[in-house]
């Protein structure tokens, strides 16, 4: 309910922040002018904006199991997967979540969690990262994704996805119904102006917007790595684990999931970058202890 609450307030707010803004620069009354139904632009904007970030948030964990091939376990298959079970089970319980499903999948070190609910979520972990870590640093890992699980943040990053991704849709039909009208000078309707501009608009917006999507996930990483350091009681092993990702291969995952990773590489820019370089990370936590 918290969640639904959340969602429509957040629409709200879009809604009304975009309609103060285009009040006050007197963008109302010049599509007014020339028959452009802005009310109805901005609803538009707030359905195609935060439609595909809720549907993906909802159908997080199946999309997951199947572009990555993870298999759900119970314990019953092994020592390892037991030991996996019962600390899930422990750090879900600490940490005050419902236990998530448990699932193992093949593929170079690395470890997400996902799933549009607190109690209804998901932590998976490659087989890489169980022949790579000792129990001590799988353990840190599981509490850092299970502190993703207990901070929301699969709902808060899908809320700023909504809430970039509906300026983007608006802004950038804005630009485009202006361009269109005082430079291509369309006297009737719609012209290719629009739509010209529109495809550039939303590829430069949506290219700023990444910027703080990226933002928020690098933050969110420095968060539940803190999380983990409160779960296990003490930073170490959480710093272990990260010494030990940054001396091994990592990643393997698919571009639907990536950003959900214990670790990605930075690559050339680190503005937007998913994930706080290793050292960063590091350092935070060294300095909590």
């Amino acid at each position: 309910m918290k969640r639904v609450l959340l969602f429509l307030a957040t629409n709200i707010a879009v809604m009304v922040l975009l309609s103060i803004i285009i009040s006050i620069l007197g963008v109302d009354r010049w599509l007014t002018a020339n028959g452009i139904d802005y009310v109805s632009l901005l609803f538009m904007s707030v359905i195609l904006g935060f439609g595909g970030s809720i549907i993906s948030l909802f159908m997080s964990k199946t999309m997951a199991k199947w572009s990555t091939g993870a298999q759900t376990i119970d314990g019953s298959e092994g020592t390892t997967q037991y030991w996996l079970v019962q600390t899930v089970q422990k750090l879900a319980t600490t940490a005050g979540i419902g236990m998530p499903e448990v699932c193992v999948y093949e593929g170079p070190a690395n470890a997400f969690a996902t799933g549009a609910f607190k109690n209804d979520a998901l932590v998976a972990v490659s087989s890489g990262l169980l022949e790579a870590m000792d129990r001590n640093q799988i353990e840190a890992v599981l509490g850092h994704e299970i502190s993703h699980v207990a901070n929301g943040d699969m709902v808060t990053l899908t809320l700023i996805q909504g809430v970039v991704n509906t300026f983007v849709v608006f802004l950038s039909r804005i630009v485009g119904y202006f361009v269109d009208k005082t430079i291509f000078r369309t006297e009737r309707g719609i012209g290719p102006g629009f739509y010209i501009t529109v495809i550039v608009c939303q590829i430069v917006f949506g290219i700023l917007a990444s910027l703080i999507v990226a933002w928020f996930s690098r933050y969110r990483e420095f968060r539940a790595d803190a999380g983990s350091a409160h779960l296990l009681g003490t930073p170490q092993p959480m710093i272990a684990a990260l010494q030990r990702l940054g001396a091994i291969e990592t990643g393997g995952l698919p571009d639907s999931v990536k950003t959900l990773g214990i670790n990605s590489r930075s690559g050339m820019f680190q503005l937007f970058a998913t994930h706080p370089p290793i050292e960063e990370r590091i350092a935070a936590l060294q300095a909590r202890a």
